[in-house]
């Protein structure tokens, strides 16, 4: 038998052992899916020095928007930054998600204490009437881990809200760098964002469609 009449044999024989495979992987992951039955509100946590905290966010929202299910965000420290995400849904989807936007930029651009701690208390507190919405189903709180950090915000009333106050299937997500401990123990699900590599150290500014 020539090399050339070889050759598919040993692809049926490969294609065989792969199929195999793939049964078994289908077989044992229906056996896990059907121990998973429950459903709850999450308390989800994006966090880490890498990108993509707020994007994550973002596209949780979209995909609310495409189900159907009514959505808000309350953007802490951002506050001035014309951000696309804020533009798109302000413009486009007013009705399926409202958008609350709480602080004057970021603190070391305002360089007052008091203004910020002010306006992440006020965000917080819509952000509590939001939560406490029973026609609102999830809430993106972006940023609020930097509130949090500076302690603008008390962490033990935002825990024991989330954990005690929260409705049954209501999902919230939290985002922002250096997510507190006590935060992070509450939470259902904590996604660290890792940085690995970013053009900012190359002297490369944020750009339209990347950062914002």
């Amino acid at each position: 038998m020539s090399e050339q009449e070889e050759q598919p044999e040993k692809e049926v024989e490969r294609n065989k052992i792969h199929n195999k495979k793939m049964q078994e992987i289908k077989a044992a992951r229906n056996k896990l899916m059907a121990t998973k039955t429950e459903e709850k509100g999450l308390i989800m946590v994006h966090t880490g020095s890498g990108k993509g905290k707020s994007s994550s966010g973002f596209g949780m929202i979209m995909r609310c928007i495409a189900h159907g299910i009514p959505c808000a965000v309350v953007q802490f420290i951002k506050g001035t930054w014309r951000t696309g995400e804020r533009d798109f849904l302000e413009k486009r989807f007013q009705k399926e998600c409202l958008f609350i936007v709480s602080g004057e930029g970021f603190t070391w651009e305002t360089q007052d204490r008091e203004r910020d701690i002010a306006a992440a208390k006020a965000g917080w507190e819509k952000a509590k009437e939001l939560i406490r919405d029973p026609d609102i189903k999830f809430i993106l709180l972006d940023e609020i881990n930097i509130a949090l950090r500076y302690d603008y915000l008390d962490i033990e009333e935002v825990v024991d809200f989330l954990l005690h106050e929260k409705p049954l299937m209501t999902h919230v997500v939290l985002t922002g760098r250096n997510a507190k401990d006590e935060l992070i123990e509450a939470a259902d699900l904590v996604t660290e964002m890792s940085l690995i590599k970013h053009p900012f150290r190359d002297g490369i500014k944020a750009q339209k469609g990347i950062e914002f």
